[in-house]
């Protein structure tokens, strides 16, 4: 993907906002993602096939990696190695995602479906994350 279509997508041809913009969705995204664990672990955990207390501490710990990201994003100038740090724990998030589908999970369709997709998202931020960073550093950084 070139900088010209980040730019595009990111609303900005401003390097560094563009990677701060890419930065805030992943923390909404991911925030939202927790709230709703933490809200309706229950039912989410019946429609998933997952255990509800599961979904409480992953409700956690994605609500504070939210707050982390969403924090770094608020940054006028993220530093290079945090925004690295978050790139290959989504990265890392992903391939965990997938391999406990395979090894340890036995959810539900509706439960395997959002499994991979959500797994497809956070490699999607982390690629376009990585993307913006380079383009950053190719500018200025």
């Amino acid at each position: 993907m070139s900088a010209t279509q980040l730019a595009v997508l990111a609303r900005t041809s401003d390097p560094r906002i563009v990677l701060r913009r890419f930065l805030a969705l992943d923390a909404v995204v991911t925030g939202t993602n927790a709230l709703a664990y933490l809200a309706a672990s229950g039912p989410l955990g019946r429609l998933f096939g997952v255990d509800r207390t599961l979904l409480l501490e992953l409700g956690v710990f994605l609500a504070v990696y939210a707050g982390a990201v969403g924090w770094l994003a608020s940054r006028a100038h993220p530093a290079a190695l945090p925004v690295r740090v978050v790139i290959e724990a989504n990265f890392a998030w992903a391939a965990l995602s997938l391999v406990a589908l395979a090894v340890w999970l036995s959810p539900t369709t509706a439960g395997a479906v959002w499994t991979v997709l959500q797994a497809l998202t956070v490699a999607g931020f982390a690629a376009l994350q990585q993307l913006a960073l380079k383009a950053r550093q190719g500018s200025s950084d």
